[in-house]
């Protein structure tokens, strides 16, 4: 799939709007506490200012729900930006109310000013048709940069796309890399290639495990998903996470992954514990034994070095999920363990956003990653084998 390239627009001298996907966490005191996804959107924003544009930046924060909640206002990043981009950023005190439309209506080259939250208007996430022209009139050119969004249809990242043609939208860069990424490595990557799927749920990982079983050679599962997988196996999995409805489905992806000589590795042993809390008694079982009323929380240490040992030879690494309840310290020693194991591995490692991000980044292994997804549900998608409706109208056309 090639998109549209935002080099191969005449943007000189106009006003462009990029989607950016400024998401990012903050502390109670409103302070933003990882901002990657901010530095992620420079190299797009300064390119365009290299082309002497005004530019209109815009995204969300957090799930406001079509309401102006004053936590999830976007200061704080235009804050950030003016420290990255070293130059003004002009923040307006809404999205496309008169103080929005008086900032950018007479911008000069070289001018940046950044909308309001977009979810503090509900036409956004509802991609209302209206709300998206209102957000089209405010630029003569638009680029998607928010690949963490991409998956959503909404105004600011599906809607607006029909009032461009193709001379006047494209995508970002940091879009185009995260496409261009994952699509290299579901359709050719260096073998032996290696899946690890972790987090709570099969349900959420079902397409993605469906999808990438005919394309990796090995499939290591943690995180509370793995005991729907083990009650199928007829284990006794005590009071653990499980998706009843869920089980057979389970037996098919086993049955598959057989079938087609996929290596398909489960825990071996797991931390358990009598409650879920930070302070509940907990100690290592076997898969086959986690007593009547515990639950387990963490892959154990025999899990631990049996997944070393099946990623010892492998050149790929995709990793999209924790291993166990990362954000408790006292069940974060599998995921940490599994985090400093693939950053020093020689293969190449793709982290697949969301959690698996906020992880790697805690156990200060972020930087040893080949690749780290901005967008957890968006890549998790394009797994699944989907086109994301926010990149389908920036696909280039068959000539």
């Amino acid at each position: 799939m090639e998109l549209l390239h935002l080099k191969q627009l005449d943007i000189q001298n106009k006003k462009v709007f990029i989607r950016c996907d400024f998401n990012v966490p903050m502390d109670e005191f409103g302070n933003i506490t990882d901002d990657r996804r901010i530095r992620s959107a420079i190299a797009t924003i300064n390119y365009c200012l290299d082309q002497d544009c005004a530019v209109i930046l815009a995204s969300h924060l957090g799930r406001p729900k079509g309401e102006v909640v004053e936590k999830y206002s976007l200061k704080p990043v235009a804050r950030r930006l003016h420290q990255l981009l070293k130059k003004e950023v002009v923040m307006a005190n809404d999205v496309v109310g008169e103080d929005a439309l008086g900032k950018t209506a007479d911008m000069q080259s070289g001018e940046v000013v950044l909308l309001e939250n977009l979810r503090f208007e509900a036409g956004e996430t509802k991609n209302d048709p209206e709300f998206a022209k209102k957000l089209a009139d405010l630029a003569e050119v638009y680029v998607n940069d928010a690949f963490g969004v991409s998956h959503r249809a909404h105004a600011s990242v599906e809607g607006i796309t029909a009032y461009f043609d193709n001379d006047h939208k494209a995508a970002g860069f940091l879009l185009e890399k995260e496409i261009n990424f994952f699509g290299k490595l579901v359709n050719n990557p260096v073998r032996p290639f290696a899946a690890i799927v972790g987090g709570s749920k099969v349900s959420g990982k079902l397409e993605a495990l469906v999808n990438l079983l005919p394309k990796v050679d090995k499939i290591l599962i943690g995180g509370g998903m793995a005991f729907t997988f083990l009650k199928q196996l007829g284990y006794d999995i005590g009071a653990s996470l499980v998706e009843d409805e869920l089980l057979e489905e389970a037996q098919r992806i086993m049955d598959k992954a057989a079938e087609l000589g996929v290596k398909f590795y489960l825990p071996v042993d797991v931390i358990a514990a009598d409650r879920f809390a930070e302070d509940a008694v907990s100690k290592i079982v076997t898969a086959q034994e986690i007593p009547n009323g515990w639950m387990g929380l963490d892959i154990g240490p025999a899990t631990v070095r049996l997944y070393r040992e099946a990623l010892n030879d492998v050149q790929t690494i995709l990793w999209n999920g924790p291993m166990g309840v990362y954000e408790m310290e006292r069940f974060a020693r599998g995921s940490s363990k599994i985090a400093h194991f693939v950053a020093d591995s020689y293969a190449t490692t793709v982290v697949g956003g969301g959690d698996t991000a906020d992880l790697v980044q805690r156990v200060g292994v972020d930087e040893e990653m080949t690749f780290i997804s901005t967008g957890g549900g968006a890549s998790l998608e394009l797994l699944e084998g989907k086109i994301l409706p926010g990149v389908k109208p920036l696909i280039k056309e068959e000539a």
